[in-house]
């Protein structure tokens, strides 16, 4: 009988960890209000969803209600807690704040309306070259971007191998599907995120699987496909 080296072990941990479950990360925007749309809301408070955003959100936790999901995320406003509640009622859980899925901050521009603001230069450079661009008083693009994965990083980290739900908005998830599908932030302007639509990836040692970007229709084929397995026979041969 041949000792195991300390190499040998570390090589057969390797890849363990890479057979680990990955972590299901289930983003979600919010439903509407009255305000998306005319208006960038930002961070406004106060701002509840509409009659039709609250059918919206019941829609979406019905279509979310067959997953095993551990826990539910939102940014601390409204229009996403309320949002997440009605996800997080079909699992009996409680929703969890989750500051640093939070909107932009969009300084002066908070309030706004929409055709005024697409007037200036600055809306040129957020469509066209949103890493160099930050907004008046408020902050930056890449600094949103930057604080969002950060704060999915720490969810998948807390939930390993798990169904996670984290309902956020527009901009923070667009900023988020193309950091995770390696996509330059001067195109995240090119993905659509809907009011109440789900995107899901699957985060595990080897990186993401974007399942499903921006439904609104049925999950469960999607939600359902197996995992992929990684191609272990470069770390196979490592360890020989």
């Amino acid at each position: 009988m041949t000792e195991a080296s300390p190499a040998d072990g570390a090589a057969s941990d390797g890849v363990r960890a890479h057979h680990q479950t990955p972590t299901r990360l289930v983003l979600v925007r919010h439903a509407v209000t009255a305000q998306t749309g005319p208006i960038l809301s930002g961070r406004l408070p106060g701002i509840d969803l509409s009659d039709t955003g609250v059918g919206q959100a019941q829609a979406v936790g019905e279509r979310l209600a067959a997953l095993p999901v551990s826990a539910v995320y939102a940014s601390p406003i409204e229009r996403t807690r309320q949002t997440a509640e009605q996800i997080a009622s079909h699992h009996e859980l409680a929703v969890r704040v989750l500051d640093g899925v939070l909107e932009a901050d969009y300084g002066e521009w908070t309030g706004q309306k929409i055709v005024d603001l697409a007037t200036t230069d600055l809306w040129k450079t957020v469509q066209v070259a949103p890493s160099r661009a930050r907004f008046p008083g408020g902050e930056s693009i890449a600094a949103m971007q930057a604080r969002m994965v950060a704060a999915l990083e720490g969810v998948v980290a807390a939930h390993p191998g798990e169904t996670v739900v984290v309902v956020s908005h527009a901009d923070p998830i667009k900023a988020a599907i193309a950091h995770f599908t390696g996509m330059h932030l001067d195109l995240f302007q090119r993905v659509m995120v809907s009011p109440a639509s789900v995107t899901v990836f699957e985060l595990g040692a080897l990186g993401a699987v974007l399942c499903t970007c921006n439904s609104l229709g049925e999950l469960s084929e999607v939600l359902s496909l197996p995992t992929p397995e990684p191609d272990l026979e470069p770390e196979r041969e490592a360890a020989r």
